[in-house]
């Protein structure tokens, strides 16, 4: 099993940063990748990011491309994502993800095989 822990949500004026952090324990050495999803009320959860252990490559949603960054620390078997310029819309529960890269369709949901327990991040206008 792997535990994935969120941290660095909460609330921010449109055009502010925050950074996320994922860390992960357990039975780490199983996955390949680390992503992003998140979920606004009344919407479906959508994929943010991407990045494999590796470093490469990343993966980036349309909607956020230029603004935030995924990046890794694989000793500590964190991921962050460092969210610039936000908006509104960016408002969301943000999930954390694992995949043991059996299905490398990064970009969906059933990639991933681990979950954390989301954060709230709220973008004011």
């Amino acid at each position: 099993q792997v535990q994935l822990v969120e941290s660095g949500g909460g609330l921010v004026q449109a055009g502010g940063s925050l950074r996320l952090s994922c860390a992960a324990s357990g039975r780490t050495f199983n996955t390949d990748a680390m992503g992003w999803f998140r979920q606004a009320p009344g919407k479906e959860r959508e994929f943010v990011v991407a990045i494999r252990w590796s470093g490469v490559p990343t993966y980036y949603a349309d909607s956020v491309k230029g603004r935030f960054t995924i990046s890794r620390d694989n000793a500590k078997k964190t991921v962050y994502l460092q969210m610039n310029s936000l908006k509104p819309e960016d408002t969301a529960v943000y999930y954390c993800a694992a995949s043991r890269g059996i299905n490398g369709a990064y970009r969906t949901n059933y990639a991933y095989e681990y979950w954390g327990q989301g954060i709230q991040v709220t973008v004011s206008s």
